[in-house]
């Protein structure tokens, strides 16, 4: 699939500021569901949060934050509506924990006053026009089977793991980076659980964002807790 952000201006934006197969497979079974792989406790998530200072954002910190917030929109939205069209659980499973992970980073809004660009807006409708085109693309290719749909699961996982670490050198106020620790093991979670999933029907995911050797570490390692 044709990377959307790698030639983009919202890539080279970030940077400088901080930086076929088809199937007819509904596997349900319990080790492909992800059912609690990734969930955040956000009361004592929030209780971290509150324990650590208040500092200056610079503008990496605020431009991370408001575009974090709506790419992990972005995910919960493409597995509501994969959900919708598969009725396939691993896809209810992980929108829930992007939930999670969405209600993480408005922690980190309401704490510094900053907008919040997700407000409420509706499943698949996004502020920023690049998740917005990226959300229509994602969609169009998970509705043409099963497959795809896992294979549109680890490409927004891929991008999350990747754009929650890139920022990292550009950020030093420690509750942003308690918070996208733990998002960022979500992700890695999710990964493990669609690959396996893609796995299951026959098929094979290469990443577009993270390098091949982050993937295969991700892939060949267990579950991860502490969330």
């Amino acid at each position: 699939m044709k990377n959307p952000f790698k030639n983009s201006g919202l890539v080279l934006i970030l940077s400088a500021l901080i930086f076929t197969v088809s199937s007819c497979s509904k596997d349900d079974s319990p080790a492909y569901n992800s059912n609690n792989n990734g969930n955040i406790n956000i009361a004592n998530l929030q209780a971290q949060i509150n324990s650590l200072p208040k500092e200056p954002l610079n503008p990496a910190e605020l431009a991370s934050l408001a575009f974090m917030r709506e790419e992990e929109k972005l995910a919960r939205d493409v597995y509501i509506t994969l959900f919708n069209k598969w009725g396939v659980k691993i896809f209810t499973n992980i929108s829930n924990s992007e939930q999670k992970h969405m209600d993480a980073i408005l922690l980190l809004l309401n704490k510094y006053s900053i907008t919040d660009p997700a407000g409420s807006n509706a499943v698949g409708v996004f502020t920023n026009s690049t998740l917005q085109n990226f959300y229509t693309q994602l969609v169009a290719q998970g509705n043409t089977s099963v497959l795809e749909a896992y294979k549109v699961g680890a490409t927004i996982e891929d991008l999350d793991i990747f754009d929650l670490k890139n920022p990292l050198n550009a950020i030093d106020n420690l509750d942003i980076r308690l918070v996208y620790d733990n998002l960022t093991k979500g992700s890695r979670n999710h990964m493990r659980s669609f690959y396996k999933n893609i796995l299951n029907v026959g098929g094979t995911y290469t990443p577009l964002y993270i390098t091949q050797a982050e993937f295969d570490a991700i892939i060949n390692s267990p579950m991860e807790t502490g969330f």
